[in-house]
């Protein structure tokens, strides 16, 4: 049994068990219609995926939808972050109106961060980080959890549909948890349905890029969207076999489902608490259902409802600690920070745990392990964009060709350049934020 806690440090070894365990879809299955995939979906960094068909539409009609995930600021932003930057940054550019959330509550409610320090790690380490990678701040949305009024009213508004006893069975939660930290998770769903909000085009496909540790964030959210839903659209079968599609009303009320009848063409038979629809092909089923399904999002919107798409979600793979293992905040040259000495991060790289033999006789006689090597690792995640030259340094190390003195010069000079680059665009992102709405809010 795999364990998977939001809040901890995952260690998985094996992701394969993740889509019986969880009933997570791989991604590998989908790859092929997304048009130009990003180096993350291209090399099976991205796994898994919940709901993405939904998005994957949009992106290719040209419809709207959105990307959201977040930051929680109790350290220095490394390049596991970094990952998940990339995947907003990737989406904001493939059409989608993007959400970089600073949880800033749930780090002062589960870490115990100050609020200043809080604002001053949001600030210094991520957000001029986020925007430095290619982030468009004029074109998305980026806050702090505590200073956003309408995030805080609708999770006010989800935790009417929520109780104790089921958070405790989804996070463990034990009788002395704190308050605040229950708050947080109701903060976190609302931020992950926000971007459909009137305020913000209203319903839409969402994705939330994350590592598997937050699925249990997204399974709890799909939940809670489907809660808020007036209506539920179904498809159902005769006697005789034949499909026909069900609206089922679950909180609306009389008015609203007649507003949907009156909306639907062709036969139907409307009931106290639904609408039966017959006379369909079973060719035209799934189309029919979707038409259906706007017709119910649009009266829900007019009788005071959110229409709320279940949000999707991308799960890519942990990277592993320089030093072998888990990565760990607590470890030093387990990480690379994106704000370190671009010297202090080549460093790192030349000592870094390798997949390589012994010694150079034996490595060149069974090959290496570029499997297990984390510098292996950093060139595939992160320093290498062509996928042929990935592809001829693992075939080379796999067959005794290529030994590790050279990977790690390789990788520590393209480490030491993304640093130093990084750190120049960090100076000119403090140049498109300043006048910016988060600087006006907060400094």
């Amino acid at each position: 049994m795999i364990e998977i806690d939001p809040w901890g440090v995952a260690d998985i070894k094996d992701y394969t068990r993740l889509f019986d365990e969880f009933g997570i879809s791989r991604f590998q299955e989908i790859v092929d219609r997304i048009e130009a995939p990003y180096r993350y979906m291209r090399r099976d960094i991205i796994v898994g995926h919940r709901g993405y068909e939904e998005v994957l539409k949009a992106m290719n009609e040209r419809t709207k939808f959105a990307v959201m995930s977040g930051f929680m600021p109790s350290g220095k932003v490394h390049l596991g972050g970094k990952m998940v930057m990339d995947e907003i940054i990737w989406h904001q550019r493939m059409g989608g109106d993007a959400f970089a959330c600073i949880a800033d509550m749930e780090s002062h409610s589960v870490r115990g961060i100050p609020w200043s320090k809080c604002r001053e790690i949001g600030l210094n380490e991520y957000i001029l980080s986020l925007v430095a990678l290619g982030f468009d701040p004029d074109k998305g949305h980026i806050y702090f959890q505590s200073g956003d009024k309408r995030l805080r009213d609708l999770a006010f508004e989800l935790g009417k549909v929520v109780n104790f006893s089921e958070l405790s069975a989804i996070y463990g939660f034990s009788g002395d948890v704190n308050i605040s930290h229950m708050i947080s998770v109701l903060v976190q769903n609302a931020d992950i349905l926000q971007p459909q909000l009137l305020e913000f085009g209203g319903p839409k496909p969402v994705v939330i890029p994350v590592g598997i540790d937050q699925d249990p964030h997204i399974r709890l959210t799909r939940d809670i969207a489907s809660r808020m839903r007036m209506f539920r659209v179904e498809k159902r079968f005769d006697k005789d076999q034949k499909p026909y599609i069900s609206v089922r009303e679950k909180q609306a009320g009389k008015e609203a489902l007649g507003a949907v009848a009156s909306r639907i063409e062709g036969p139907k038979k409307v009931y106290e608490m639904h609408i039966d629809v017959f006379g369909i092909e079973a060719a035209e089923i799934d189309r029919n259902m979707q038409k259906i399904e706007e017709i119910v999002r649009t009266v829900e919107q007019e009788y005071g409802g959110y229409g709320f798409f279940l949000p999707a979600a991308t799960y890519h793979r942990f990277m592993q600690g320089l030093t072998g293992g888990k990565m760990s905040s607590s470890v030093p040259e387990s990480y690379i920070a994106l704000t370190e000495p671009p010297e202090e991060a080549a460093r790192k790289v030349k000592r870094a745990k390798t997949g390589g033999r012994v010694t150079v006789e034996e490595q060149k006689k069974l090959g290496g392990l570029p499997a297990q090597c984390t510098v292996y690792e950093l060139m595939m995640f992160h320093l290498i964009d062509e996928d042929a030259h990935i592809k001829e340094i693992f075939e080379e190390c796999k067959n005794g060709k290529r030994m590790c003195n050279t990977c790690k010069s390789e990788a520590a000079e393209l480490m030491f350049s993304f640093i130093k680059r990084h750190h120049e665009e960090r100076e000119r992102a403090k140049d498109i934020l300043n006048g910016h709405e988060i600087y006006k809010q907060w400094f």
